[in-house]
């Protein structure tokens, strides 16, 4: 493959990751079948890479791609022997917005925003079981890739192919409405969707891999859903608790890497930087849902963790027990040793490194820790700070081995070196 080749498919690929939902909400739309849908997306994702390199990168690639889409689904439709005037009143809505191509660069508009939104509640139709409604949705509707998914479960990617396939496989027989239910329904759905857009943020703000930290725009598509979540059920206090959510953690975005892209930790952010109408906004959020009973639910709870940092001026004014308290209730809500190794961080920060510690060494073997690299970077920054400087090396060299970002590998191999220089020092 040559340069040219090259820069091209990555052209592609990045244009892909943006347009992706919208090209399965417009073809959905017409379709009312969501994993065709998907299947025809693919199918012009596989044209661009067939005919760009030949033809030259189009001047609006997202546009390209959505024609091609669109020409793909009339053309199943043609072969399914529609009645004519449907096949005409589709014909005349895709030339009319043709005429008016989205710029595909810009941020989702609200119209998108409600569309994916039908989306993600017609993946988690309670036909389909709660662990494949979200891997589906996530997989199909938001772009993530299937160890992206993995890794936000802690399983293996089998597991999560597996269940798409079969998710697929079951909405396609179904007959499904494409919809975004009310009442009754609504309530019946709403975790599962609340699930996939905590999950969407949390990819985006940490993405699991690739070469940036950061993937903004899953953020910003998570916080669009949310706040229409927060119109559609304005009374359920855990909309509320996960909006506040993702306010207050995408607060910190400007703040999170430095001018070449590179992780800079929480203690170590300039705070000016934070965005505060944001922290405002994300405080407002969870006194809402604490006004509608929700203090002691899974998004509320972590939305106080968040507030806790965001109201601290410097870090040393972190309250770190009362995150250490907030991450204990959360654990006895919810059983996961990704909670207990926060929890191991906070009460490390509030008690000394040696009580982090001894609770890390009480979830080491946890099976789903067994590859996730936050765990020996934990014990890492616990081990430094107790002085016990080549066990910290070690700890940071595994967690660069396990870990899947390029961001955090390299930060991960930056501490270990340093420790490494440090030691030959001393020894000197």
């Amino acid at each position: 493959m040559t340069a040219a080749d090259t820069d091209i498919d990555r052209v592609i690929r990045a244009t892909w990751r943006v347009v992706q939902p919208r090209l399965i909400a417009t073809l959905s739309r017409m379709l009312r079948d969501v994993p065709l849908a998907e299947e025809l997306t693919q199918d012009a994702l596989v044209a661009a890479l067939e005919a760009w390199p030949t033809i030259g990168v189009p001047d609006n690639p997202g546009a390209w791609l959505m024609t091609t889409a669109r020409r793909r689904a009339l053309d199943h439709l043609r072969r399914g022997k529609m009645l004519a005037d449907k096949h005409d009143m589709l014909a005349r809505d895709m030339l009319q917005e043709q005429a008016t191509v989205p710029d595909f660069d810009a941020a989702l508009d609200d119209d998108i925003g409600d569309e994916l939104l039908r989306l993600v509640f017609t993946a988690c139709h309670p036909i389909l079981s709660r662990e494949a409604r979200a891997a589906l949705a996530l997989r199909m509707i938001c772009g993530l890739t299937t160890s992206e998914i993995a890794r936000a479960y802690l399983v293996p990617e089998a597991t999560i192919s597996q269940r798409i396939v079969r998710a697929k496989r079951t909405l396609s027989g179904s007959g499904l409405a494409y919809e975004t239910p009310s009442g009754e329904a609504l309530s019946e759905r709403l975790a599962s969707v609340l699930e996939v857009v905590y999950l969407i943020f949390n990819e985006g703000y940490l993405a699991a891999r690739g070469d940036e930290w950061l993937r903004p725009q899953l953020c910003d598509e998570a916080l669009r859903m949310g706040r229409v979540l927060a119109g559609l059920a304005p009374d359920e206090p855990e909309v509320h608790g996960l909006v506040a959510l993702m306010d207050l953690n995408a607060a910190r975005a400007r703040a999170r890497t430095d001018a070449s892209g590179d992780p800079i930790l929480l203690m170590d952010q300039d705070r000016a930087l934070w965005d505060h109408s944001q922290i405002r906004r994300g405080l407002r959020a969870l006194e809402r849902a604490r006004e509608l009973g929700g203090a002691g639910r899974f998004y509320v709870i972590q939305a106080a963790i968040a507030a806790c940092h965001a109201t601290a001026e410097t870090p040393a004014d972190t309250d770190w027990r009362r995150i250490a308290q907030l991450y204990a209730e959360l654990a006895r809500l919810v059983r996961s040793p990704v909670i207990e190794l926060n929890r191991a961080v906070a009460v490390g920060m509030a008690w000394g490194p040696q009580a982090g510690l001894d609770l890390l060494d009480e979830i080491a073997g946890a099976p789903a820790l067994s590859a996730y690299h936050h765990l020996p970077a934990v014990r890492g920054d616990f081990l430094q700070k107790l002085g016990r400087l080549a066990e910290a090396r070690q700890a940071f060299e595994v967690a660069a081995h396990l870990a899947t970002n390029g961001r955090e590998r390299a930060l991960m191999e930056r501490r270990a070196a340093a420790l490494h220089a440090q030691n030959i020092q001393q020894d000197i």
